[in-house]
């Protein structure tokens, strides 16, 4: 059933029109005038319109320039007692659909709306085709603009005109003329793909815009063909690479990826590992032993990601008992339980569109692993005390020093929440397989303490250098970074010596048995190597071989006699 208007000042052929159209089931309204078409235009969206050329207070004419000017493009179809050329030409001008002179049989009248509903049909899937093509167009990311075969610009999105600091009004100009203000090395491309026909890559180019900041583009060129596959024009899509080469310069520099430090191959493993990562959805699970810069690495992963711009929240899942850390974790409502005086947000509803990290994640508890899961299946969780479900995007990384397969087997961890976290594992070596980085991380935190202790120590001495590569750091990152802000509070000099570092680091480098020292054939070696090392000073040898001063002026003595 259609929406038909008919127009005309004849009351015997409107009567006719609406006899002859609605035993056919169409609904069918009508008017007698310009102004009442006009009103009745505006208040239903019509399927079909008929109009009398003359009306008498206007046109046929009036009401097509109306309608398309307006912007109602169902189908228009003219009807008259007088048929002339310059009216039917001015007609077919403005987009009528038929021109039928009078007097209207039924038969024409239904063949003409039958061929005219037809018509409307198609134009409506097209348009729904064009919204739906618009929407996706709007919707990507990347710029996008496409020209027609002679390199005009046929359209564009939004991020087309952001990087290429295009107007509306660059629509029907040459794309070459319009990006006069950089390189214009896009429009060769462009060109090269209008030449040949066929696509065209360009990876990684320079793009300098006049008024603006750098970039580097990658583009890809490809030929728009009609259904007989004719040559139509270019679609070129553009992809902002600057980000990802500035990711790429940080890490050639085999120094710092973010907030880690570290140039060995182990870490340059690892930046590469987050890089890919960083770009992709998937759950994380980071292990590694204490201090070995967990939380950094999944500060990284999220920096690096499309959710930069929305929160990280971390979440240190052994800090609290099993109660709170539920209600912290997926919120409560009010008089949940006592204590709980009002409503209250969740952590995974703080990260909706984001990143949370569950540090520890080791040491939950049976119940908070069975909801975590269900987050993790469902991407949906209820507040404490509530029924109704909250539905949340978030990104999960999950952090732990227990070895996690161990609790598994012994039943202490979930074996499904186990593999659902760990979708891909990044395991942080420890500071002993990776020791090359501990200059690096010694003048790393240097730099840093200095501007938190308003000092300007210069580094550390070759002795205290020497106890920092011989260490095991079962702390790892951590544990050196608070031997050197001990050493900070310590030293009153410019350079950090071994009087400034921490005893139980002294006593525990790895070195001969105290024993063997003082009494074994090897301890002469071991007190000469420790005399070097401390220019002589034999307090310092003698705290460097962990024994005290009356043992080490006795076994000297010894060997002197």
């Amino acid at each position: 059933m259609a929406k038909i208007l008919i127009i005309d000042d004849e009351e015997s052929l409107r009567f006719t029109f609406d006899r002859f159209l609605t035993s056919k089931g169409h609904e069918v309204s009508t008017a007698l005038s310009y102004e009442e078409a006009m009103a009745r235009i505006g208040e239903t969206d019509y399927d079909l319109i008929f109009a009398d050329i003359f009306l008498e207070d206007g046109t046929g004419i009036d009401v097509l320039r109306t309608t398309r000017t307006k912007g109602f493009y169902c189908p228009v179809i003219m009807i008259t007692g007088a048929p002339n050329v310059d009216t039917a030409m001015e007609a077919v001008r403005l987009g009528a659909f038929d021109y039928l002179p009078k007097p209207v049989t039924e038969e024409v009248l239904l063949h003409a709306t039958g061929m005219a509903l037809k018509f409307k049909h198609v134009m409506d899937e097209k348009e729904r085709y064009r919204s739906n093509l618009e929407a996706i167009f709007r919707s990507i990311k990347d710029p996008i603009i496409t020209t027609d075969k002679d390199g005009a610009v046929i359209a564009m999105n939004e991020a087309a005109t952001k990087m290429c600091g295009l107007s509306p009004e660059a629509i029907g100009q040459k794309y070459e003329k319009l990006v006069k203000g950089c390189n214009g090395i896009c429009a060769d491309y462009l060109n090269e793909a209008i030449r040949k026909r066929e696509a065209v890559d360009a990876v990684r180019i320079d793009c300098l815009p006049h008024d603006g900041p750098g970039r580097v583009v990658s583009l890809s060129a490809f030929p728009l063909l009609d259904p007989q596959r004719a040559f139509k024009g270019v679609v070129m899509v553009f992809r902002d690479e600057t980000r990802l080469v500035n990711l790429e310069t940080e890490l050639k520099s085999h120094k710092q990826f973010y907030r880690l430090v570290g140039r060995s191959e182990k870490m340059q493993r690892l930046y590469s590992f987050i890089e890919v990562l960083a770009g992709r959805l998937t759950t994380v699970l980071i292990t590694g032993e204490t201090g070995t810069g967990k939380e950094l690495a999944a500060e990284a992963l999220h920096a690096g990601s499309e959710r930069s711009t929305r929160p990280l929240v971390k979440v240190n899942c052994s800090a609290l008992p099993e109660n709170l850390l539920e209600s912290e974790l997926f919120g409560h409502v009010k008089g949940a339980f006592t204590g709980a005086i009002k409503e209250r947000i969740g952590r995974f509803q703080k990260a909706d569109g984001g990143t949370i990290l569950l540090d520890e994640v080791g040491d939950l508890s049976s119940n908070i692993q069975a909801r975590l899961l269900r987050v993790l299946q469902e991407r949906e969780f209820e507040r404490v005390g509530d029924s109704t479900p909250i539905k949340v995007d978030v990104r999960i990384i999950s952090a732990t020093n227990k070895d996690l397969r161990e609790k598994v087997k012994m039943g202490k961890f979930r074996e499904d929440l186990y593999y659902r976290l760990k979708v891909v594992e990044i395991e942080m070596p420890p500071l002993r397989e990776r020791r090359d980085d501990i200059p690096l991380l010694v003048d790393h935190f240097c730099k840093n303490f200095n501007k938190e202790f308003n000092k300007s120590i210069g580094g550390v001495s070759n002795e205290a250098m020497k106890v920092f590569l011989d260490y095991a750091w079962p702390g790892n990152v951590r544990e050196l970074e608070h031997s050197l802000e001990h050493a900070f509070v310590l030293c009153q000099g410019k350079t950090i010596t071994l009087d400034d570092l921490p005893l139980d680091l002294l006593t525990q480098v790895r070195h001969p048995d105290p024993l063997s020292i003082a009494t074994g054939d090897d301890g002469a070696k071991a007190i000469l190597d420790a005399l070097d090392k401390t220019g002589g000073n034999k307090a310092k040898a003698a705290r460097l071989l962990g024994i005290d001063r009356v043992t080490l002026y006795r076994k000297m003595q010894k060997w002197k006699q």
